[in-house]
């Protein structure tokens, strides 16, 4: 908000456009969609303080704002009956008996219409007055603070939050009770107070000893902050009397030494200027701009940012010690199926060879696989003498998640949130921010994603084996290609080698030199085989190395998928959220500022106390 002020306008009056804007952007504030819980105190708050907002722009806008001054006391201490001697006349019932103002009376100047009154005073009974001294004044005299109905006291509350200036009226009997001074320690901060101890010809009983009710009330004020607190000794009734005997034409009896009804119509009158009228208007709405930032600054998200960076790093750890369990556990639960699994790698393996070496292979795999596992495994062949079709990924890891236990992984799941959470809280991250969500991220139906898990892993580690990279590949490609030609080159180089006997050495011909040919190549065979073996291992352990790495990191990015992520997500849809209030607090402060800046002079911190003292309560009450 910018510090200039059109020429010619009154300064508050230019305050109401900017009051609405902040009400605006606090409503909307409070209508979107928050991932930080608001609790209802904070809330309703919050939203009280936007009425405010509102009432005080309305009443703002106008070139000469009224001043909302409301007597407030308990039962019996004559609060309607000082409106009267303020009017000069009966406008308010008043009794000693019982409480009478059933609902709250509204003094205010001719000059004002009615309609221009705060909505919560249009409702009231309305007495008007000609009085100049009071024309930008409205008295409100409001139901018993103390009263035993309950909707008196509403009426109260009601009208509260429209008062500039409350008047606290006590008397003798009822000048600190326990309700009344409660809500004034509430109100103390928003609203100016003066004081009147009313009764006042019971106050001074002549041979009376202790302290007086005025002295007490004063050291309880200036306790609670309020240094040179404003507070006016009266008798009401006596000015009543006074005014209706000065209409019969009888004079008035003198007035107790001390009493102070005449200041306080001076004060109300005259002390009450159009200068102080503004500044104690300034005073209110400066006072409000502070509530509400103070409101706002403990309804804002806490920037969470480096305790989710905390939480994460020890989760990091905790999460891969669960994903190197569950590997361990997913992997004892192929076991029943390792013969299976090797005979599908094995076959993979001899699909990468030609000729003698992969009839050879093939046949290999046929003698020791066939008849061992075809009715654990409904998808492979069931003939002894043909190969099996290849082993169906999709239906091991179903197997093996069904074999794992759900059970299982569901409570080591649940045990798995509790101990993330147990590590959350003492690392700053408070629990109930993110208790929810991880534990709605426990009962999640695992299965699927170790089904998912335990195929994706025997086909990448299938994929790695078949086509190796790097230094593995090309020895695994020469051995290939050895493998593929040797037999051949044995086989044509025993048969060349019989044919020089034969011809050269005039070797006898036997009939077993026809299989010598035959047993070379079987042999080379046989031992090619060893070194296939050991260059591309086919045992489970081998097998079973490789897939708990790989099984590991994919269970640790499932993990940290549903998890790890969690901290992050929700310290930054809270500092998202805190951005957005501390937009609302830059304007507030800038609002307090202008205000603070453009606030006129006026002697009026008596009716305030001090916000560094700690409001005092009566011990015993």
């Amino acid at each position: 908000m910018t510090s200039s002020t059109p020429e010619g306008q009154p300064v508050l009056q230019t305050l109401a456009p900017a009051l609405r804007e902040l009400e605006r952007q606090v409503r909307a504030w409070l209508a979107s969609n928050r991932r930080f819980p608001l609790k209802p105190p904070a809330r309703l708050e919050i939203e009280n303080l936007a009425e405010d907002l509102n009432r005080q722009a309305a009443s703002l806008q106008t070139d000469h704002p009224y001043l909302v001054i409301v007597l407030m006391g308990g039962t019996g201490v004559g609060k309607s009956t000082l409106l009267n001697a303020l009017a000069g006349g009966a406008i308010a019932q008043a009794s000693f008996q019982r409480p009478t103002t059933r609902d709250p009376v509204v003094y205010y100047h001719y000059s004002t219409q009615p309609h221009r009154l705060d909505p919560a005073l249009q409702h009231c009974k309305l007495v008007s007055h000609d009085r100049p001294t009071l024309e930008f004044k409205v008295l409100v005299d409001t139901p018993d603070l103390d009263s035993n109905d309950t909707g008196n006291r509403d009426k109260l509350l009601r009208i509260l939050p429209v008062a500039d200036v409350v008047l606290f009226v006590g008397s003798q009997e009822k000048y600190h009770d326990k309700l009344g001074w409660d809500l004034f320690l509430n109100q103390r901060h928003r609203r100016a107070f003066a004081f009147v101890l009313n009764k006042w010809d019971r106050c001074v009983v002549p041979g009376a000893s202790g302290v007086r009710p005025d002295e007490d009330l004063l050291r309880d004020l200036q306790k609670a902050g309020f240094e040179h607190p404003v507070l006016f000794r009266t008798c009401a009734q006596h000015w009543v009397d006074n005014a209706w005997l000065q209409r019969n034409g009888e004079p008035p009896p003198a007035p107790l030494e001390g009493e102070q009804f005449s200041e306080l119509v001076h004060w109300l009158g005259e002390g009450l200027n159009r200068l102080e009228v503004e500044a104690i208007k300034a005073r209110g709405v400066g006072q409000l701009l502070l509530q509400l930032q103070s409101a706002l600054e403990s309804a804002a998200p806490p920037d969470l940012t480096d305790a989710a960076q905390r939480v994460q790093e020890r989760w990091k750890m905790i999460l891969d010690e669960e994903a190197l369990a569950q590997a361990g556990f997913l992997l004892n639960s192929l076991e029943p199926h390792q013969r299976e699994i090797e005979h599908h790698f094995a076959v993979q393996r001899q699909s990468k060879f030609n000729g003698l070496m992969g009839v050879y292979l093939q046949f290999f795999n046929k003698l020791r696989y066939s008849g061992s596992w075809r009715s654990q495994i409904p998808v492979i062949g069931n003939g002894a003498s043909s190969a099996p079709p290849p082993l169906d990924l999709n239906m091991l890891g179903r197997a093996s998640s069904a074999t794992s236990n759900q059970q299982h992984f569901a409570s080591r799941q649940k045990a798995l949130a509790a101990r993330l959470l147990a590590e959350a809280d003492p690392l700053g991250f408070p629990l109930t921010y993110i208790e929810e969500t991880t534990e709605e991220t426990a009962r999640l139906d695992w299965r699927p994603r170790l089904d998912n898990a335990v195929v994706e892993v025997i086909a990448q580690v299938e994929h790695s084996w078949s086509h190796p990279a790097g230094i593995r590949k090309g020895i695994q490609t020469a051995v290939i290609l050895i493998a593929d030609w040797l037999p051949l080159l044995g086989f044509g180089a025993m048969g060349v080698l019989l044919i020089w006997q034969y011809t050269m050495e005039q070797r006898p011909f036997a009939l077993g030199d026809l299989l010598l040919p035959a047993i070379v190549c079987v042999l080379v065979m046989a031992v090619l085989h060893v070194v296939v073996s050991i260059v591309m291992p086919l045992r489970w352990q081998s097998i079973r190395a490789s897939f708990e790495g790989v099984l590991r990191r994919r269970i640790r990015a499932e993990l940290d998928g549903a998890f790890q992520a969690i901290p992050a997500k929700k310290s930054q849809e809270f500092l998202a959220e805190r951005r957005q209030v501390e937009k609302i607090l830059v304007e507030t402060s800038e609002l307090a500022k202008w205000l603070l800046r453009h606030e006129k002079e006026a002697r009026i911190g008596a009716l305030y106390g001090s916000p560094e003292e700690v409001p005092a309560r009566r011990s015993g009450e």
